[in-house]
């Protein structure tokens, strides 16, 4: 299941109902950093980052070096934005610099920033592009990433629950909170194959 969850994701009744109620807290209100589009945006945004403020660019788009020299000049500016540190994270990442990756990933994880917190959690399960592995971590920030609304933890958090990822980890793993997180998913029209996964999920969390 593990290569259907990564390509839907692109990097998974009343009980619903509850779990959902139980999501709304923690989903991102009016950002509390500047949302001007910088030239950061423009080079290093990923087309999938649902806080973006310009359109993005898939892997094979960019321009490494001109965003990764874009985004730290306008961290000289605003050193404290969250999805500028993410998007230098991203650029470094794909560049291959992944120690010097992880400190803006981590500073834009701290700022609860809901990209950054799913796509820590993604590298940090199996140590993807030689990031440091630490599957317990992963599950938290990943289920995090869901709490805050982030489609792939919503989806990729029961998926990695089902396949047993998660389980010498302490990470919450609670079956109507999950059917929550695949229900809200489900309710933004994600598509056919994200959708094809989350009705598979949910048979397999609704089977006693």
């Amino acid at each position: 299941m593990l290569l259907t969850i990564a390509a839907v994701m692109g990097v998974a009744p009343c009980l619903a109902v509850a779990a959902v109620a139980s999501i709304e807290p923690l989903l991102q209100g009016p950002a509390p950093y500047s949302l001007l589009v910088t030239e950061c945006d423009r080079q290093a945004a990923h087309p999938e980052d649902p806080d973006k403020v310009a359109p993005g660019r898939e892997r094979p788009d960019l321009d490494l070096e001109a965003a990764i020299a874009a985004c730290r000049a306008d961290l000289q500016k605003d050193p404290a934005n969250p999805r500028l540190l993410y998007q230098l994270a991203r650029v470094l990442t794909y560049s291959g610099r992944i120690e010097e990756a992880l400190p803006p990933l981590e500073q834009a994880v701290r700022l609860r920033y809901r990209q950054a917190i799913f796509v820590a959690g993604y590298i940090y399960l199996d140590g993807t592009l030689k990031a440091p592995k630490d599957p317990c971590r992963a599950g938290e920030l990943i289920r995090e990433s869901a709490l805050r609304g982030r489609m792939a933890g919503e989806i990729g958090f029961p998926a990695w629950v089902l396949e047993g990822r998660f389980k010498a980890c302490a990470v919450k793993q609670d079956r109507a909170e999950m059917i929550g997180f695949l229900e809200s998913a489900r309710a933004r029209k994600p598509g056919y194959y994200p959708g094809l996964l989350i009705d598979t999920l949910l048979r397999e969390l609704n089977t006693p």
